[in-house]
């Protein structure tokens, strides 16, 4: 079997993705796996260079186009090829309306299309400008996930964000925090020293499932030096782990947050 080139596997569940490796070894690609889609991304991705990515869309496929879209906002990587395997159908057609230029592929047919993929990489590859491009144009409810018969609360959010949000889904309400646990917390934090002081207690919520931590943008009068990889830091180191980002509004970018298992 003759072996080709490297490529790398984004996948968000370990025991799939060595499955799945092996059997990108057997079509003859060796392959690593990839599930941190952080800050450390960039220094892994200089370390081992892969002449593809693969992207899962099984699990997590919001997940995987905001990887996408993070790839091709990047100059060392907007020109490596994408190559988007299964996922639901309505899911996949989103991301080919974002990334046409990209492969879609199942998993029967891997090999033929990494071999495809890296003869022709994209000349002109679609760039963005972030990953949060990959939510361009979609309401914010939606981006935020919130879904029918949701109880979502808010904390310290700006006072019209009620009606920014709108009208909620059916049987979706906002709730005030108390003893029975929301679905969903949107928590607005303004200053690193909140942060490091509401971390420890806000999100103790029993039950809680969803928390997304807001935080001023760099280009917002609100922003005070917070920044995303605080955030992100501050969850990680709480048991808590982000999968999802946002840009809320013109002020505030989020990232959402499940209990770790």
């Amino acid at each position: 079997m003759q072996l080709h080139s490297l490529v790398c596997l984004l996948h968000w569940n370990d025991a799939e993705a060595q499955e799945r490796l092996a059997q990108l070894a057997e079509a003859g690609f060796p392959a690593y796996h990839l599930k941190d889609s952080g800050p450390l991304m960039p220094k892994q991705l200089r370390e081992q260079s892969p002449s593809a990515f693969v992207i899962d869309l099984s699990r997590l496929p919001s997940h995987g186009r905001e990887v996408a879209a993070a790839l091709r906002s990047n100059k060392s990587t907007c020109c490596i090829p994408l190559v988007f395997v299964e996922g639901q159908a309505d899911k996949v057609e989103r991301i080919r309306a974002l990334l046409p230029d990209a492969i879609y592929s199942t998993w029967d047919t891997i090999g033929p299309s990494l071999q495809e993929a890296i003869a022709h990489p994209p000349a002109h590859p679609i760039r963005m400008q972030s990953s949060m491009d990959a939510y361009a144009g979609q309401p914010l409810l939606k981006k935020l996930g919130v879904k029918p018969g949701m109880r979502v609360a808010l904390l310290d959010a700006p006072p019209q964000f009620p009606e920014t949000l709108g009208q909620l889904p059916s049987g979706a309400h906002l709730m005030q925090m108390g003893d029975e646990p929301p679905d969903m917390l949107l928590w607005f934090v303004r200053t690193s020293a909140d942060l490091e002081k509401g971390i420890l207690t806000v999100p103790e919520t029993t039950g809680l499932r969803f928390l997304w931590i807001a935080w001023p943008k760099k280009g917002s009068p609100l922003h005070s030096g917070l920044t995303q990889p605080a955030v992100r830091q501050a969850g990680l180191s709480n048991g808590w782990i982000d999968y999802k980002i946002c840009s809320v509004d013109a002020d505030w970018s989020a990232l959402l947050f499940t209990r770790r298992k």
